[in-house]
């Protein structure tokens, strides 16, 4: 208990007393959570007593809550000129323990990203998040790093992932976040990224595959491809072949790949049942916008699917994730029925908070 002497607090209950490796934080907003620095993990109930806790009252005369350069909430006393880890209204929590919930119960539509990172640290995790200057992308890189990671943007646009990284940096300064270039609609772009990125000599703990395109016109990338197939899917599953070695090398790491319910909608099979690959680069004859996006995310969830039976021994997990339907975002920005139709849809559907929770929780 030499920490709470430090903080000038008394002794405790000896119930309350951590397990070895264990140590007890707080939140910002004042809850408290649990470290274990054995496995590596935290959580909201104390190890011993099963309780969950939350701070009363305000801090002692004199006290001011800092943060330091790795998003750790600290405490400064300015009386007697020092500072702790601890917060000093420890010794004055009050119990909340409510009927255990299920993950079904604890997370719904109207939960963001930042509550479901909540009390947990990503120092020393590196996160990798495509088309982030907006949207879900954005918010979820955002996430990440106000809760410690170091987060790429890559992104097609970097006047405006530039413009992303300090929107980042205004909330907090400290936040490790950079933008990097990466146009999926061509491949040397993809390749030039990876690249990059392994001169930099970093771990990649989590991928998220989340550039789309929709609703364009028909045309070809530089690559003779259609420009949906190659955004949505095959840039980010050349990224990912590119990236795979890292992401082994980093295990325990994921890959989350946002697709979406519309992959319900179609087929890439010919009448005989065999894998008719004209469907999914057709002809301008053969285009249909809706028909190109639903191609894509089909492709999205088959990809994740293999990529997890393959790599998942080798403990890279993949997940596919449905963010929400007729999100309000600048998705839907070349066609102005599709417009109308997202603007209509917007007060019944998720913001961009709640969709980049679902790019982290699943």
């Amino acid at each position: 208990m030499a920490a709470l002497r430090y903080a000038g607090l008394d002794d405790t209950d000896s119930e309350d007393e951590l397990p070895l490796g264990w140590e007890q934080r707080t939140t910002k907003d004042g809850w408290v959570y649990y470290a274990n620095h054995t496995e590596e993990k935290t959580q909201w109930e104390h190890p011993k007593t099963g309780k969950r806790k939350r701070i009363a009252g305000d801090l002692p005369y004199g006290w001011e809550q800092e943060t330091d350069e790795n998003g750790q909430v600290y405490f400064v006393d300015h009386i007697n000129k020092r500072t702790t880890y601890l917060d000093p209204r420890l010794a004055f929590t009050v119990d909340d323990n409510p009927t255990k919930p299920t993950n079904r119960q604890r997370y719904d539509g109207s939960t963001t990203a930042m509550e479901i990172l909540q009390g947990r640290d990503f120092t020393g995790k590196v996160v990798v998040v495509t088309g982030a200057n907006s949207g879900i992308g954005f918010e979820t890189a955002k996430s990440f790093a106000l809760h410690g990671a170091h987060v790429i943007l890559a992104c097609r646009n970097m006047s405006r992932a530039n413009e992303a990284v300090s929107l980042i940096l205004g909330e907090w300064h400290k936040a490790k976040v950079e933008a990097m270039t990466l146009d999926l609609a061509q491949l040397r772009s993809v390749q030039h990224f990876a690249q990059a990125f392994k001169a930099k000599n970093v771990s990649l703990h989590v991928l998220v595959c989340n550039a789309a395109a929709f609703a364009l016109p028909w045309s070809l990338t530089k690559d003779g491809l259609e420009t949906t197939f190659q955004v949505n899917h095959l840039g980010h599953f050349y990224l990912v072949q590119l990236l795979q070695d890292v992401l082994c090398r980093s295990a325990p790491a994921r890959v989350v790949v946002v697709s979406s319910e519309s992959h319900r909608f179609t087929d890439i099979n010919d009448s005989s049942g065999k894998l008719d690959f004209s469907r999914l680069s057709p002809s301008k004859n053969d285009y249909w916008a809706m028909l190109a996006y639903n191609r894509s995310k089909l492709c999205n969830i088959l990809f994740s699917n293999e990529l997890h039976r393959r790599l998942s021994p080798r403990g890279v997990t993949s997940n596919a994730v449905h963010p929400g339907n007729m999100m309000y975002s600048s998705i839907h920005r070349n066609w102005w029925v599709y417009t109308l139709l997202f603007t209509l849809a917007r007060p019944f559907t998720k913001s961009m908070l709640c969709c980049g929770f679902t790019c982290i929780l699943d």
